[in-house]
Order: C-alpha cells, then sequence, then structure tokens
C-alpha cells in the first residue's frame, strides 16, 4: 500500500485512518511512519561510510539501546520493597520474592519476549511498535483498529519520554545526599540544570557524544556487577532468588501488597521497548550481544547484590548506593549521572524520530527537522519538540521533587506500549508466520498475562502520579485526531471545486495559452485532479511552461523505497507528465535529488529552469464548521505553526512559487 502525500503533505490513508488529503495545501503534512533509527542511512544519501563492525555495533548498543534499562537499579529494588516495609518488617522471604520478581520479569519480557522473539519481527531490518503495526495492518490486509493501536503505543511513548529524563537524572543526582547530607538542599537545582544542559545541547546533534555514550555504559554496567560481587558472596543464600518459586509465593501471599509491588517491579524491565526501537541502527545480532554477554548478567548480579545487603541490614534505605564503599559514592554519583543522561539521550532522540514519522504519517503538521550528520539521516533534531519536551521535563522534576515520587508516574506508559506490542505480535506470529491461532496464542499470551497485571498494578498508581502518562497521551490523541479531521474536511470543501488533470489539458490542448521555457512542478496529493496552483497560474499569469510535471509524492509501507520504484514517470498530454515518486517510511522526502532519476527514462531538464509551484492555503473558521470551535482553533494553530513544504521537500527556496488560497474549516 502506497500514501500520497500532499504539497504540504497529508497522508492520504482511507484504508488507515479514513483520512484523505486536500489536494496540494502545503500548511498540512506528510506520511510515512516508525521509529528512525538514528543512523539509517537515507538512500539518497549513499552509503559510502564503511559500515561499523560487529562489535563496535555492540558497544554502541549498550549505550543507545540499555541506557533506560541500565540505569533502573538506581530506583527499581528500592520501591519495590516499599510495599514489604509498610508494616515495618521486612522479612527475608519478602526480599529474596522482591529480587524473584525482578529477575524472572528481566528474564521472560526481556530477553525471552524482545530479544528471541520480537528482535526476528523487522520489517525490511527496522523494528519499533510503529514498525510492527505495519506488519500487523499488512498481516490483516489493512486494519484502522491496529492503526489506532499503534498510534496508541506511540502517543504512550511521549509520556515515556516526558518521564524518562526526568526520573533518571534525579535519582542519581539523590546519591549525593549520602555523599553528605549538605547537597539534600541542592538535589532539585543541580537536577534542573543538568535537564536544561542536556536539551540546549540537542541542537549540535548527538554524533560527537555517540562514541562516548558507549565506552560510558561498558564501565557502568562492569560497575553494577563487580560493586554487588562481595555483598553476594557474603550471603549466597541470595541464590534462592533464582527460584521462580519465591516470585510465586510473595504473588500469592501478599495480596493487594504483591499487587502494589509489580508496578514497582515493572520499573526494572522500562527500556526494553528500546531493543525493538534501535534494530535497524546496530542490527539483531550486536544488541542480542550486548544482552546476553554483558548487559543482562551484570543486572542480575546488581539485584542480587542489593538483595543480600537488604537482607543483611533491613534498615538500608538506598541499596544501590550502599552497595558501594564511601570513597567510592562521588565517583558512582558522577557516573551514575552520565549514564542517565544517556538513557536520556536515548530516549529524546527516539521522540525526535516518532514524531518525524507522526509527519509523515500525516498526523501531526510539518514540523521543523534539521539533519545533524552528513551521513547518519537518523540524527535529527526538531526545535519545537526539544522545546516542549524540555519544558515538560522541568516541570515534572520540580514538581514531582523525588525519583519516589515520579516513579509512580513512571509504569503506565511503558506497560501500555508493551501490552499493545504484544497483541500485534500475535497477530504477526499468527496470519504472517502461519502460525495456527492456539500455537500463536500459546507462544504471546503468558506474556500478555504478564503484561496485564503490570498494567493492572500500575493503574492503582493513577492518581499519585500514574495520570500524567495518561494525560499526555490523551493530549496527543486529541492534536492527532483534530489535525487529521480538520485535513478531511478541507479534503472535502475543495474536493468539490476540482477539475480532473486530463479535462483541463484537453482544454488546453484545443485552446493553448502562450507558452514560456523551462519546466514547471506542480505538487499534489492527487494526481487525477488538476493541482490549485496550476490553474491559478493559468488563470491570473496566463502562461503555460514548455513542460509540466504534476508531481505526487508517496510514502511506502517498507522503510526505504527500492531503486526501480523511487520514481515513475507517465506522460498524459503535450508538455505534460505525471511523476510519482515514492519514499520509504523511514526516509526524508528530498525532490530536487530524486528527479534527477527521470533523466534516465529519457526526460531531460535543467534544474535551474525549473520552478515548483505550491499552494499556500490561509485557514479561517467556518460559522458551520464540522469540528466544534475548539477544535477549529486547535487546527488553525497546528496549520499556521506547520513548517515550510519548501524546506519539507527540500527544494531550493529561490526556485519556489507559492500561490495563496483562503479556505474556512
Amino acid at each position: 500500500m502506497t500514501q500520497p502525500v500532499t504539497p504540504g503533505g497529508t497522508a492520504a490513508q482511507p484504508d488507515a485512518a479514513g483520512v484523505q488529503p486536500a489536494a496540494d495545501g502545503p500548511a498540512l503534512a506528510a506520511p510515512g511512519t516508525v521509529v528512525h533509527p538514528a543512523g539509517a542511512v537515507d538512500p539518497a544519501e549513499g552509503r559510502a561510510h564503511a559500515a561499523p563492525g560487529l562489535w563496535t555495533l555492540a558497544v554502541g548498543s549498550v549505550g543507545v539501546v540499555y541506557g533506560d534499562i541500565g540505569t533502573s537499579p538506581l530506583y527499581a529494588f528500592r520501591e519495590a520493597l516499599v510495599p514489604a516495609r509498610y508494616d515495618n518488617i521486612l522479612l527475608a522471604e519478602e526480599v529474596l520474592g522482591t529480587a524473584s520478581l525482578i529477575l524472572w520479569a528481566l528474564f521472560l519480557i526481556v530477553t525471552v519476549k524482545y530479544v528471541a522473539i520480537l528482535l526476528r519481527m523487522d520489517n525490511n531490518g527496522e523494528g519499533g511498535i510503529l514498525s510492527l503495526m505495519a506488519l500487523a495492518r499488512k498481516a490483516l490486509g489493512g486494519s484502522r483498529i491496529v492503526f489506532a493501536l499503534g498510534l496508541l503505543g506511540a502517543a504512550l511513548f511521549y509520556g515515556d519520554a516526558v518521564i524518562t529524563p526526568a526520573i533518571s537524572v534525579l535519582s542519581a543526582v539523590e546519591g549525593l545526599k549520602l555523599v553528605t547530607p549538605a547537597f539534600e538542599g541542592s538535589v532539585l537545582p543541580i537536577t534542573v540544570a543538568i535537564i536544561l544542559a542536556l536539551f540546549l545541547v540537542q541542537s549540535r546533534g548527538t554524533s560527537k557524544v555517540a562514541a562516548f555514550f558507549g565506552p560510558v555504559m561498558v564501565l557502568w554496567f562492569l560497575a553494577l556487577a563487580l560493586a554487588a560481587v562481595p555483598h553476594i558472596v557474603g550471603n549466597l543464600t541470595v541464590f534462592k532468588a533464582l527460584n521462580p518459586w519465591y516470585a510465586v509465593h510473595y504473588l500469592l501471599g501478599h495480596g493487594t501488597g504483591a499487587l502494589v509491588a509489580l508496578g514497582a517491579v515493572f520499573l526494572a524491565v522500562t527500556g526494553a521497548e528500546a531493543l525493538f526501537a534501535d534494530l535497524g541502527h546496530f542490527g539483531r545480532r550486536p544488541i542480542q550481544i550486548a544482552w546476553l554477554g554483558l548487559v543482562f548478567p551484570s543486572l542480575a548480579l546488581n539485584y542480587l547484590g542489593q538483595a543480600a545487603l537488604v537482607l543483611e541490614k533491613p534498615e538500608t534505605t538506598d541499596p544501590f548506593f550502599q552497595l558501594f564503599p564511601e570513597w567510592a559514592l562521588l565517583p558512582m554519583v558522577i557516573l551514575a549521572t552520565l549514564a542517565t543522561v544517556t538513557a536520556s539521550q536515548a530516549v529524546i532522540t527516539g521522540a525526535f524520530s516518532l514524531s518525524r514519522q507522526a509527519i509523515q504519517l500525516g498526523l501531526l503538521p510539518r514540523l521543523e527537522i534539521r539533519h545533524t550528520s552528513e551521513s547518519h539521516s537518523g540524527q535529527i533534531f526538531l526545535p519545537q519538540i526539544n522545546g516542549l519536551l524540555m519544558i515538560g521535563v522541568v516541570v515534572l522534576a520540580v514538581v514531582f521533587r523525588s525519583s519516589s515520587a515520579l516513579a509512580s508516574a513512571y509504569g503506565i506508559a511503558v506497560t501500555g506500549t508493551m501490552l499493545l506490542t504484544a497483541s500485534m505480535t500475535f497477530l504477526v506470529v499468527w496470519r504472517l508466520w502461519h502460525w495456527s491461532p492456539v500455537a500463536a496464542a500459546a507462544l504471546m499470551l503468558p506474556f500478555i498475562v504478564i503484561e496485564f497485571l503490570f498494567l493492572l498494578s500500575n493503574l492503582l498508581k493513577v492518581f499519585e502520579g500514574g495520570y500524567v502518562p495518561l494525560l499526555l497521551a490523551a493530549g496527543l490523541i486529541v492534536l492527532m485526531w483534530t489535525w487529521v479531521r480538520g485535513v478531511t474536511i478541507l479534503f472535502n470543501k475543495t474536493r468539490k471545486t476540482d477539475v480532473p488533470i486530463l479535462e483541463l489539458v484537453g482544454m488546453l490542448e484545443k485552446s493553448p495559452p502562450h507558452h514560456v521555457r523551462g519546466t514547471a512542478v506542480f505538487l499534489t496529493s492527487d494526481p487525477e485532479i488538476a493541482p490549485a496552483a496550476l490553474l491559478h497560474n493559468l488563470k491570473h499569469n496566463k502562461v503555460l511552461h514548455e513542460k509540466n510535471v504534476i508531481l505526487t509524492v508517496e510514502t511506502v509501507d517498507t522503510p526505504r523505497a527500492n531503486g526501480p520504484d523511487r520514481v515513475r514517470l507517465e506522460p498524459i498530454g503535450p508538455g505534460f507528465y505525471k511523476v510519482v515518486m515514492r519514499f520509504g517510511y523511514m526516509e526524508t522526502p528530498n525532490i530536487p535529488k530524486t528527479l534527477v532519476l527521470l533523466r534516465k527514462e529519457g526526460f531531460k531538464f535543467d534544474i535551474m529552469a525549473t520552478s515548483f509551484f505550491l499552494s499556500r492555503r490561509s485557514i479561517r473558521p467556518a460559522a458551520h464548521s464540522g469540528m466544534p470551535l475548539w477544535q477549529d482553533r486547535i487546527f488553525i494553530t497546528l496549520a499556521k505553526n506547520a513548517n515550510d513544504a519548501t524546506d519539507f521537500f527540500q527544494i531550493p527556496t529561490g526556485r519556489v512559487v507559492e500561490v495563496g488560497t483562503q479556505v474556512t474549516v
């Protein structure tokens, strides 16, 4: 399936969201989809740079993929013990049960579901929830329900993108209180300063610091493991936590307290989605090697070490930092801060990529996208998204003030995304892998049940802070629905005055206007309809170029469009040609560079004698609109803040002619 894009870029996807695009309105959006893994190379940019080696990719994945899950030991075990401490009596079986729950969650959710199963569900090498959504929709022959589930998962990811930097940096800086109580009043200001610095340097791109991430996180995981070993050796009974009976016994014997504990246990597996999302950047083997060879053993040892420490000293308040001798506290706080910045960087980059996918899908208006690397098209920076994320993260840190308070807000977004992922995986295993429904259910139902329990436990914390990701997701869904609905209304209104392009070509052949030299390119979402810019040019300038190209940009359901399918040329009359360009959902459209491919088909043109005609709409609220007034105002605000189509399609600004029209919505 392909999705035509308007010059403004709205995706035509009647089978996906019931949306048809406005004919050629640059104020609108453009299609595509899925997390663009940092470092994926746009075919248009070429693949001249050498592919990194396996071990280089494995070390890189430690920094980018495992930043979030790698910093969970800072707070996960501490928070999971809170329900057991309610009666001020901490039993050994409660400590072992909590540790067992965490270890088996890591094994089942991360190792089995993500590393063993989901990493095999790539969409032409790419991963992530939107990529999985594309596979699931393909399996069902197009499904609005699956499309909606994918969007819900994407919306929940933004909640994660706001909460992760706040809780991660707060939990690291809180270690300063153990170095000396004098730092207690400085934790929040230092946290806010680090968060602001993190977002302010985003515009410089991640390429210079990406090489720093991997080695820092390798050092971090080695420190996690080494700090735990002495405590484990001193209390070998902690290995009982490897027995799943302790986890089951804890769940069955502690009622609602166990359900509350599950919500905190889930903090240990947050970040697992990054395994799948960054598949296209690093590949399956490097991610698997990093997890099985370093990350999982280090995390398991650290949680066992924390359990051993608490068994020995039940009064321990911060089992992570208290694993370390006093002389190592300050270096570990610094290393933890670097690690949490790494975790935050990964989720911020993911938010940028996801935003580009939403724009490509036509779910958001075009936003400014800056490329920060010449060789890696995945390294992008979106100023508006960066600013909104920065405000959100700072507000959360200031309002909640501690990582413990924020822990209540953390789980819902991630559990919701994981549950949606498991559900769509069932569809792919059943319909694309051709397993029987029973076999597919036997494979995925255990994960769905486990993640549903995690979601249920996190829903208990809605009023303590769990409302934060729900509100963020709900707000984003309202914005996307408003945009899609507004685009549909505009399309229906403009459709009434449309002129079929073949009818116009026939009229011009019988009564030709004055011709001028050069090539004119008219962008439109519907190649069967004459673009508004062409009609206005004829009406006001009363001239026609020697060559006139009716150009439609489509987004296909694969990460990158294949060479032969990249561009298609079809003559439709004297001096008129239809051109269809196809881009994958992981690519950024570049019209001038792709037009050069037409020369292979014998279409000669000089880019310096080519003009690009776009229609720019000025939108006003109608007296009798299809939407409530508040939605009208949201839609108009979004349209006004849309990035210029010239920049989005990378058209030279000196070659663009814009024709203005006014419409009501």
